[in-house]
């Protein structure tokens, strides 16, 4: 194992070959050529979502496309794909006081029946059915 002081620096540098006369750290590499630019996120195309699975979906430029595979001869011979957009139905929450006086008239209503077939136990009125 050899190793050089970087030119720049003055860090040792290790693992070089044998034939090597300079080095240059990692380091200032980075300083010279600075850090490389990480990708953009997701880019969108402008079509909708689920486009690919249309049975044939036609964008704004005249693509064609059957099943996410695009018909080069038919490009331009259709007009675009109309897309309407439904609005999300909105969930109506209950309040907490609202589910306690649900749970409390559900619980009244189940003893109203215990009691009545209780009654009807002691009367004799049982149903045949």
């Amino acid at each position: 194992m050899r190793s050089l002081e970087c030119k720049k620096c003055g860090r040792w540098v290790e693992n070089i070959g044998d034939d090597t006369k300079s080095v240059t750290c990692s380091i200032c590499i980075l300083s010279i050529v600075g850090l490389p630019e990480e990708p953009k996120g997701y880019v969108s195309t402008g079509r909708p979502a689920g486009w690919h699975w249309m049975k044939e979906f036609v964008d704004k430029d005249g693509n064609v496309f059957h099943k996410g595979k695009e018909m080069k001869k038919l490009k331009g011979t259709l007009p675009p794909t109309k897309i309407t957009v439904k609005p999300k139905k909105k969930i109506k929450r209950r309040t907490q006081e609202q589910m306690l006086l649900a749970r409390a008239k559900e619980k009244k209503a189940a003893l109203k029946r215990a009691v009545k077939k209780q009654k009807d136990f002691i009367n004799h009125n049982i149903d045949k059915g």
